[in-house]
C-alpha cells in the first residue's frame, strides 16, 4: 500500500466521521486544525481505521500519533507487518 493510497482512504474516513466533504488532509494535520476532533470523536477515528485497514493500535500507538502523518506511518507499519 502506498502513502498516497492511505491518505485518500483517511480522507475519505475524516469526512465520514465529521460528516464534512472539505477535510483534506496533509502530514500535519491535528486534532486542533479541525473543530470537532474531541477525545470522543478519537476514538471513532480509531474505530473507523482500524476497521478499514484492518490493523489494531493499543493505548500507547493511539497516545503517541500527534498528526496524521504520524498516523499513516502507523498505518503502513501494521499493513506491512
Amino acid at each position: 500500500m502506498k502513502r498516497e493510497e492511505v491518505f485518500e482512504r483517511l480522507n475519505e474516513i475524516f469526512r465520514n466521521n465529521f460528516d464534512d466533504e472539505g477535510i483534506t488532509l496533509s502530514e500535519e494535520t491535528s486534532a486542533k486544525d479541525i473543530e470537532d476532533w474531541d477525545s470522543l470523536e478519537q476514538i471513532n477515528l480509531v474505530v473507523a481505521i482500524q476497521g478499514a485497514f484492518h490493523v489494531k493500535f493499543n493505548i500507547d500507538e493511539v497516545n503517541a500519533m500527534s498528526n496524521v502523518g504520524e498516523m499513516v506511518d502507523l498505518i503502513l507499519r501494521k499493513a506491512d507487518a
